[in-house]
């Protein structure tokens, strides 16, 4: 079960992010879901250490942690937008 909502907030927070960073037309669901998973991880690995919020992956649903995840998932989006078009956007 917790895989299943860990699906459906990623997707939620990838589709965010992409709207956040204008992508959404170039996106699917499924990449939505990838963004918002690996976002959460790179948040996890960059931000979290630094704020001491957990993120969507650790199994933590709190205000914070989804936050900490979406800023994750738009600076992902940033770094595929500067290394595809030389611009974060």
């Amino acid at each position: 079960m917790n895989i299943l909502i860990w699906l459906v907030v990623g997707g939620v927070l990838g589709w965010l992010a992409s709207l956040l960073m204008r992508t959404d037309a170039q996106q699917g669901l499924l990449l939505n879901v990838v963004v918002g998973i690996v976002g959460a991880v790179l948040a996890g690995w960059l931000i979290s250490p630094l704020v001491g919020v957990a993120t969507i992956n650790e199994g933590a649903f709190s205000l914070a942690s989804l936050l900490i995840s979406l800023l994750g998932a738009v600076i992902l989006l940033a770094i595929v937008n500067l290394v595809r078009r030389g611009t974060a956007r």
